[in-house]
């Protein structure tokens, strides 16, 4: 058993800026060069598609809800 939820935004938002601190390190320490502007579209498209899944996340978990609502109001 889960001892809590999954969430797949937050999963998606934390690689990202992983991944955009190794490209900053790399980059300090010489071992590749990347223009400055790069990492602006990579974070922002990272934290775009973080918000998308956890919306869609959030959608399909309270479709799964027992007492979830449908769109008229009743069951």
């Amino acid at each position: 058993m889960l001892r809590h939820e999954f969430q797949p935004g937050r999963l998606v938002a934390g690689v990202v800026l992983l991944l955009t601190g190794v490209l900053y390190a790399g980059d300090a320490r010489g071992a590749w060069e990347i223009p400055w502007f790069t990492l602006i579209p990579v974070v922002t498209g990272g934290l775009f598609l973080a918000g998308a899944l956890g919306v869609l996340a959030r959608l399909i978990r309270r479709r799964d809800e027992p007492g979830a609502r449908t769109e008229d109001g009743y069951r």
